[in-house]
């Protein structure tokens, strides 16, 4: 019902602290482990005082929440980004009333041990991405990866598109094929208390850590045996390929930059460019994106991974 004292209504809302940075060492004797986050909390609720009187009663400071980040990290370890996200939501949601939904966002920095059991480097660019939802009743996980650059440096033509009066690019076949991979995946698993209980995928928790593992190694082999003759189809294939290997994933969606390599014209210096010598241009760049489903299922990866 419209509250006639107030013409103007308030809308969806949040809040948290965004951006959390939190490092766990796991000491085994004298082999140690990291986990690198960057742990970000939304939450949402019984909200409207605070935004219409300026009421606190049913805010949990944003303190708190970073506060809570860096305890867990102790009280429960950090087995997984996914794992960790699922302690933080329930967390939140069921220990106060006026907090009904919970979303954590997690970005992972890797790292790989140089020599015996202290010593690391951190691993390349690509970071690895959560997000866990969860609303009293029902969870939403979401991971991901951003920042992966691959190249086929062969095997990748593109010819035979349509063409108008301003047209210039020459049809390509055999040409270098690189993109820096932004890409998310949703599983099936929507309830469970992070211990599975043997049921089916909704209920069945997955593992955390494998399904990432594996997921990747699925989109780079995609990326790498797919003869490619449009980005869009490398782009399908790794979606499908991960739809097909990886039963707890429902939904897959990539955004994808054609980094473009353009051959160097070298015939003023009396030179052939025999497809060895390229400019690598930065911008523009035409930019591919698509979501792969699983047969049955709705898409719910909003189409800006930017707003996951």
């Amino acid at each position: 019902m419209t509250d006639p004292s107030r013409p103007v209504l308030l809308g969806q809302n949040q809040y948290g602290k965004a951006e959390t940075r939190v490092v766990r060492i796991t000491r085994d004797g004298a082999t140690h482990h990291i986990k690198d986050l960057n742990v970000s909390v939304a939450l949402s609720g019984d909200m409207d005082e605070v935004h219409y009187s300026g009421s606190n009663a049913h805010v949990l400071p944003t303190d708190t929440t970073k506060n809570t980040v860096y305890a867990f990290a102790k009280e429960y370890g950090i087995d997984s980004a996914e794992q960790f996200g699922i302690h933080l939501a329930r967390h939140f949601v069921t220990s106060q009333p006026s907090i009904h939904r919970a979303r954590i966002r997690i970005a992972e920095y890797g790292w790989e041990r140089i020599a015996g059991g202290h010593s690391f480097a951190r691993q390349g660019r690509e970071t690895r991405l959560a997000q866990i939802t969860y609303d009293g009743s029902s969870w939403e996980a979401v991971s991901g990866i951003e920042d992966l650059v691959v190249m086929n440096t062969t095997d990748s033509e593109f010819w035979g598109y349509a063409k108008d009066k301003y047209t210039t690019l020459p049809e390509a076949y055999d040409r270098i094929l690189a993109t820096e991979v932004s890409g998310r995946w949703r599983f099936g698993w929507t309830g469970g208390d992070g211990s599975g209980d043997g049921g089916d995928g909704m209920t069945t928790v997955p593992d955390w850590e494998t399904s990432y593992e594996e997921t990747k190694r699925h989109l780079l082999t995609a990326f790498a045996d797919t003869y490619s003759l449009s980005l869009q189809q490398t782009l399908y294939r790794m979606g499908a390929r991960i739809i097909e290997n990886r039963a707890e994933i429902d939904e897959v969606r990539f955004s994808l930059p054609n980094k473009h390599h353009f051959l160097v014209d070298l015939a003023p210096f009396g030179l052939k460019n025999d497809n060895e010598v390229y400019f690598a241009a930065d911008r523009p760049y035409g930019l591919i994106e698509a979501t792969v489903l699983r047969d049955g299922c709705e898409p719910r990866i909003p189409v800006d991974l930017t707003h996951l």
